[in-house]
């Protein structure tokens, strides 16, 4: 079902209710001559100019792909406020296959649209987007981070990332076996490639045991090449959820992993993984608690990304940034006793803390 505009009236429900919604703004981009089509979604400049990366994806449709950028931009404004960032909440999508019609042309055309809102929008690299991408789309205009070390920027943003999801296991394990060392746990990380490799080198560093899967055979095939005989590997995601002695289950590919299927199969005590909207669906996060699983929230460990990209609009130092995503860790730790003194689950708990920092800057 449609309105008089042609969009979906569920998405229009979605954007004007408060609770799944509440956005200030959203921008449909067109360019026909280079085929753009693309969605901005601000979700709140309370903290500050919007802050989150360009997803370049394959939607089943336009709507599918407003959903998301709804979705995502609402949980940058919470990823945001809780890594103590002067930024709000956005995300953009680009619709499409990136294999087969990004062009300079098309990237071009979207640095326009982001210069188009004057700094309220800060865009980065996100799923189908890379560095090289945004040195293009920087060529349009300032406010674009997660640029090449050559361009005046930071480079990949999935090196803290992984440091800092690292940050949310330890802190994990510090909660739960009273140690911040994840030495002889077994570490399932599903999704090894942008973050999720960078995540396995520090688990082998640190003593972990570790098993891996992905849906890209090379991504696997890298890894065991690289560690031969340290890693192992499954065929799915499927099976690693349900491997034997699994302590930690990483989910870092695309979200809606914790579902009403994958939670009852968990057979670990730990969930933490730096994959975005991990939950598929509102509840999800009291069946994770009743089963006695510790969830870290995504959106809390991996923030080490955008607190990467954030650094770059003031002259990147990466000692700096490492500092400050070091702190994912004591985040971590605060959210678990948060929820633990609340009696609600910890995914909760970080709502609430986040929301309390938006609520009182719109009241400076």
């Amino acid at each position: 079902m449609t309105d008089v505009t042609g969009a979906s009236v569920d998405v229009l429900q979605t954007l004007f209710r408060s609770d799944q919604g509440g956005h200030e703004q959203v921008v449909l981009c067109q360019d026909r001559a280079s085929g753009l089509k693309a969605v901005i979604a601000l979700h709140s400049t309370a903290l500050g100019p919007a802050l989150g990366g360009t997803r370049f994806y394959p939607y089943a449709s336009e709507e599918a792909a407003v959903a998301d950028a709804l979705n995502l931009s609402r949980g940058m404004s919470y990823k945001n406020a809780m890594a103590g960032l002067d930024h709000g909440g956005g995300k953009a999508v680009i619709i499409g296959d990136p294999e087969t019609i990004k062009t300079e042309e098309l990237l071009l055309a979207y640095g326009r649209f982001v210069d188009s809102l004057g700094g309220r929008y800060v865009t980065a690299c996100d799923v189908g987007t890379y560095v090289a991408d945004m040195d293009v789309v920087a060529r349009e205009t300032r406010w674009a981070t997660g640029r090449s070390p050559e361009n005046g920027g930071a480079g990949d943003s999935s090196v803290l990332t992984a440091f800092g999801v690292f940050q949310g296991m330890r802190a994990s394990a510090q909660h739960l076996w009273g140690d911040p060392t994840l030495r002889g746990r077994k570490v399932g990380v599903a999704g090894v490639g942008k973050v999720g490799h960078h995540l396995v080198e520090h688990l082998l560093t640190d003593g972990a045991e570790v098993v891996i899967t992905d849906v890209r055979a090379d991504s696997v095939r890298r890894i065991l090449d690289k560690h031969p005989g340290q890693v192992a590997a499954v065929a799915d995601t499927d099976a690693l959820i349900r491997v034997e002695g699994l302590d930690v289950y990483a989910p870092c590919a695309l979200g809606g992993a914790l579902d009403d299927d994958s939670v009852p199969a968990l057979t670990a005590k730990v969930v933490c993984g730096a994959a975005n909207n991990q939950l598929a669906h509102p509840g999800v996060e009291k069946d994770i608690a009743d089963r006695g699983i510790l969830y870290a929230p995504d959106y809390v460990v991996n923030a080490g990304g955008v607190i990467q990209v954030a650094d770059e609009l003031h002259g990147f130092d990466f000692d700096r940034c490492k500092a400050k995503a070091a702190k994912i860790f004591d985040t971590t730790l605060a959210i678990f006793a948060r929820a633990k003194a609340d009696g609600i689950p910890p995914a909760a708990a970080a709502d609430r803390i986040a929301e309390q920092r938006m609520a009182e800057a719109r009241g400076r």
